[in-house]
């Protein structure tokens, strides 16, 4: 059990690093609004390098972010939702929905009657 915990915290350490870069969270955005894209179609979307474009995504797949899927003479790349699901689950799930969202709302209410 604790080898299997250790192997969960490595592989989400790997998604926080990934995410820490703003590059690559654009870059999951990109995907996440057309799933499917060649490293060229991102690179034309970033404004960016081809070599820096496939520097990102090794990291986004690294952390099993981003997969590839080769559709003929293509590589075209997918969001994986499922590392950032697991993100929710371990972390952010954890704390009272209900709890946060009032504190949020007394918080809006107080900043907006300040």
């Amino acid at each position: 059990m604790v080898a299997y915990l250790a192997v969960v915290e490595s592989d989400l350490d790997a998604v926080f690093k990934a995410l820490a870069d703003p590059t690559r969270r654009l870059v999951l955005d990109r995907l996440h609004e057309r799933g499917g894209q060649t490293l060229i179609e991102l690179c034309e979307r970033l404004s960016m390098t081809r070599q820096a474009v496939s520097k990102h995504i090794a990291i986004l797949e690294s952390a099993n972010l981003v997969f590839a899927r080769r559709q003929g003479r293509e590589k075209l790349h997918h969001l994986n939702p499922v590392p950032i699901n697991d993100i929710y689950d371990r972390w952010i799930s954890r704390y009272e929905r209900d709890r946060l969202t009032a504190l949020a709302d007394l918080k809006a209410a107080l900043e907006e009657s300040s």
